[in-house]
């Protein structure tokens, strides 16, 4: 059973940079596209950007141009690289497959964009 371990949140203000790690156990985390996703309150689940076995990336529209996701299969870790934080970034954010069956979530990570 694969787990995930999202990590690298944090508070920071508007046009600042985070960067999110998502850390898988299992050997055939290598096989899969995988995607971040985010929660804010009161609003589903979203998936923001999306990553193939082979590099090829997608993005929702609200974070073309300021996020950026790859991964290292060698150590089963997805990355987003987020820049130019806006407000309306504020969510948690998890990692799993970008398509069904998805692996257990993981605890997420809070990432807060505040003045």
């Amino acid at each position: 059973q694969v787990q995930l371990v999202e990590y690298g949140g944090g508070l920071v203000q508007p046009g600042g940079s985070l960067r999110l790690s998502c850390a898988a156990s299992g050997s055939i985390f290598s096989i899969y596209a995988m995607g971040w996703y985010r929660q804010a309150p009161g609003n589903q689940r979203e998936l923001v950007a999306s990553i193939t076995n082979s590099g090829i990336t997608n993005y929702a529209d609200s974070v073309k141009g300021r996020f950026t996701i790859s991964r290292d299969d060698a150590i089963n870790t997805v990355y987003l690289q987020m820049d130019s934080l806006k407000l309306e970034d504020t969510a948690v954010y998890y990692c799993n497959k970008n398509r069904l069956p998805r692996f257990p979530w993981g605890q997420g990570t809070q990432v807060t964009v505040s003045p």
